[in-house]
């Protein structure tokens, strides 16, 4: 009996000191990440994109570049798009082939939090004019872009951001019916 007795007390004593020791670590461990400036944002990035269009949903990584006040694709992600203008898979993916890389500069203006732990970008999308070959002629192609919510740069150097494409044009004829094409980008590194 007077063993359970001592052995009760060594557990809860124990048992008492762990738990007064993980909160006395829980404050002493936190990381103090260095306060963001707008030049941060700077770089080279690599970034996750999740595309969306209807029942249709795709991922791949993409790089692109931030300069002072511009994200440049040298290669912007064409596939949905081509292949709303081109129903026929067979010779979107032609035409995706002889279009090669385009490049496209999303333009956007840029804000530091008061407690400088994270900048938030508005995305000024200028619209994307494209040649699109079909059975040797090209369709002149033009997609509304869009971006309806701000991006945010964070004090670990990562970005998040989307837009949209909203509408398209070929040959002066807007496109109907079209689904909306979403490019999410959930979270970019600088390389």
């Amino acid at each position: 009996m007077k063993n359970l007795i001592v052995l009760k007390v060594i557990t809860t004593v124990l048992v008492i000191s762990i738990i007064f020791s993980l909160f006395s670590c829980m404050n002493e461990d936190r990381i103090e990440l260095p306060p963001v400036k707008l030049e941060d944002i700077n770089g080279n990035y690599k970034g996750r994109l999740i595309t969306m269009q209807g029942e249709f949903r795709a991922e791949k990584i993409v790089d692109f570049k931030i300069k002072k006040d511009t994200l440049a694709f040298p290669e912007f992600p064409l596939k949905e798009i081509v292949m709303t203008v081109v129903k026929d898979p067979v010779k979107a993916q032609k035409a995706l082939t002889e279009m090669g890389k385009v490049k496209y500069n999303l333009n956007y203006t840029s804000v530091l939090n008061a407690e400088k732990n994270w900048v938030e970008l508005t995305f000024v999308p200028k619209e994307l004019e494209l040649q699109i070959p079909v059975d040797g002629v090209n369709k002149k192609t033009t997609v509304t872009l869009t971006a309806k919510q701000k991006g945010y740069f964070a004090a670990d150097y990562s970005l998040r951001f989307a837009f949209a494409a909203e509408k398209i044009t070929v040959d002066g004829v807007v496109v109907n019916p079209f689904e909306i094409i979403y490019y999410n980008f959930p979270y970019c590194i600088k390389n």
